[in-house]
């Protein structure tokens, strides 16, 4: 149930992690949040309820996030700012074949959404589906050449070769199928190997997109690989 602008929001109605497992500002966002309530209880047909969603997003409250979304798309249905950040509450959620659906809507009026093909590219790879996730990224890649982030994803989703620097001994076991495996990528990932962790089980998933394991042992590369860049 969303808190109603009337009624405000205490601290212990946010939660301190967002939907990634980050730690947020708690009284920043609370602030935030009230009086975000606050102006949309003073025009209830503004399009603030899109910033609103956004902030119930970042601080956990995926699913008031989505209704939130949703009700306000009913009057403004070609909003497309609302309509991704529905989506992002969606993945958040878990629900990725609903927030497929809200991007395929976006792309229909803007196929060269720079966002939409990062989330896009964000859905398919946590779905195994590495491939899609590629061309998503190189998309995203070719219109903002200056995008590290996606480019530095295509290089590990690729797979093609371990990282640049490596020895002539490891590239060869990383190009080997016999060490494509949960145990060995789990090896890696644990010695602080994150790159050649997710190398193992993109292969991995490109040979069993349904590979819960592989999949799982990605993300966790990824969220290593984001932890240490700080």
């Amino acid at each position: 149930m969303i808190a109603t602008p009337e009624a405000g929001l205490t601290t212990q109605t946010c939660a301190p992690y967002n939907q990634l497992g980050m730690p947020v500002d708690d009284q920043a966002i609370v602030g935030a949040i009230r009086r975000q309530e606050e102006r949309l209880a003073r025009d209830p047909a503004s399009l603030a309820f899109a910033q609103l969603a956004d902030l119930y997003r970042k601080a956990g409250r995926t699913r008031d996030a989505v209704t939130l979304c949703r009700d306000g798309l009913v009057r403004y249905p070609h909003y497309t700012t609302a309509r991704l950040i529905l989506a992002k509450a969606l993945v958040a959620d878990g629900q990725f074949d609903a927030a497929r659906v809200e991007l395929d809507t976006i792309f229909e009026v803007s196929p060269k959404d720079i966002q939409c093909h990062r989330l896009a590219a964000e859905i398919q790879r946590r779905l195994g589906h590495i491939d899609e996730a590629v061309k998503h990224l190189e998309v995203a890649a070719d219109l903002d050449p200056g995008d590290r982030e996606s480019h530095a994803l295509l290089a590990l989703l690729r797979a093609t070769a371990p990282p640049s620097g490596e020895t002539a001994g490891l590239a060869r076991v990383l190009g080997d199928d016999t060490f494509a495996t949960v145990a060995f990528g789990s090896l890696c990932l644990e010695q602080g190997c994150v790159e050649e962790a997710a190398q193992v089980f993109t292969r991995i998933l490109r040979r069993d997109p349904d590979h819960r394991e592989a999949r799982d042992g990605l993300e966790s590369a990824l969220s290593a690989r984001q932890r240490r860049k700080g």
